[in-house]
């Protein structure tokens, strides 16, 4: 059964039910009822090539990923594309990634835009000045931030509160007395580090304690850079009492470098991670700075990536989500 054999049957026009199948207003509610009936009835399944011609959408989401080895292993990344994909599944919509070389990746946007080959993008890691962003955001095609930056035209975004976060793991180190805490970071020019870094060097300065310049480790977005960086602070002198590690990759590695060197964590040494370590050293008896409802934050995103292909004002769909700190054992009061 075709569209032709479906309108001949009905004694209607192709175009008739093509556009009652598709839900335009102009077909009343009686002759849609009955189109809708007789596709149920006839088995009737549309093109979907034929479809995407005649209403201008490919029905596809996408993601252009500098995708890092680390990528693969990462629970939170897989968590998030898990939730978008099975969101967009229950539209009858599809997910697709594509990996590129870092200095590739602005060239496969254009591309991407240039064909149409998707109706929206999610943009990942955001940097503190993205041209992705303002390349869509010029050229009007539909997307949504996976975090924000410091772009001065409005734009669609979901992220968590960095800045809330931060404040978290300081205060709970301050209150037991730490005074000498070290922050290793992902690299500064991810506007998620940008914010941690700088909330961290306010929350220092609000308790009247400048960080040690030898304390503040950055560039740190897998396991070895977290290993090489807590060993870097465990050479420092003196040595801090506390570290926050503010992405959950590098934080395998900082741990590990901890167990290896054999110290005391939560005792000689306090640990706070963004994120929390869920597989491995640790586990869940790390404090953490947690990400609530991350199963969740892939639907989210693909609703609101939904909402500006539909004609959603970009500049009203922002959501910002609040973390919480969860004590674990890898805290503990300053050593005198």
């Amino acid at each position: 059964m075709n569209l032709k054999n479906l309108a001949d049957a009905l004694g209607v026009s192709k175009t008739t039910v093509s556009r009652a199948l598709n839900g335009y207003p102009e077909v009343n509610a009686r002759t849609r009822e009955r189109v809708l009936a007789a596709a149920r009835e006839s088995g009737y399944v549309a093109n979907p090539l034929a479809r995407s011609l005649a209403v201008g959408r490919t029905n596809v989401f996408g993601i252009i990923y500098p995708l890092l080895p680390s990528d693969l292993g990462d629970p939170m990344f897989l968590s998030v594309v898990g939730g978008m994909s099975a969101a967009l599944e229950h539209e009858g919509k599809n997910l697709i990634i594509a990996p590129v070389s870092p200095h590739k990746e602005l060239p496969a946007y254009e591309q991407m835009v240039r064909a149409r080959r998707v109706d929206g993008l999610v943009v990942g890691r955001t940097r503190v000045h993205d041209e992705r962003i303002a390349y869509l955001a010029r050229q009007k095609f539909p997307f949504v931030a996976h975090g924000r930056t410091e772009s001065p035209t409005p734009y669609a975004w979901f992220d968590y509160d960095n800045e809330a976060g931060m404040r978290l793991a300081c205060e709970h180190l301050l209150a037991l007395g730490h005074q000498r805490i070290a922050l290793i970071s992902a690299p500064l020019e991810l506007n998620f580090a940008r914010q941690r870094s700088d909330s961290f060097g306010s929350c220092m300065r609000c308790a009247g304690l400048a960080a040690d310049p030898a304390h503040l480790v950055d560039n740190s977005l897998d396991r070895r850079a977290g290993y090489q960086a807590m060993q870097q602070l465990l050479a420092s002198s003196p040595r801090p009492s506390a570290v926050i590690v503010d992405n959950h990759l590098s934080a395998v590695g900082a741990v590990r470098a901890l167990l290896d060197a054999g110290i005391a964590i939560g005792s000689e040494m306090s640990v706070i991670v963004w994120g929390g370590i869920e597989d491995s050293l640790l586990g869940n008896n790390l404090t953490k700075i947690d990400l609530p409802d991350i199963d969740k934050a892939g639907a989210k995103l693909a609703a609101m990536l939904s909402a500006v292909v539909g004609g959603a004002d970009p500049a009203k769909v922002n959501e910002l989500w609040q973390p919480v700190l969860v004590p674990g054992e890898s805290v503990g009061p300053c050593p005198r």
